[in-house]
């Protein structure tokens, strides 16, 4: 991704406690530029929420 953005550099940001795309974005500057990564970072966002919400459902 852009300015050296990783997926884990999100997947680490949701960990941390970032719930949504706006709170990441603010957090790392993502998409600030012309907006091309917003839809992937999107995905992965969605998918790491996913996956968490699993992992709690399972657990209760």
């Amino acid at each position: 991704m852009c300015r050296g953005i990783t997926d884990q550099d999100i997947k680490d940001a949701i960990e941390n406690g970032a719930e949504s795309y706006r709170e990441i974005r603010d957090l790392l500057d993502l998409g600030t530029c012309c907006g091309r990564c917003a839809p992937e970072a999107r995905a992965i966002i969605s998918e790491e929420l996913a996956e968490i919400a699993a992992r709690i459902s399972v657990a209760a």
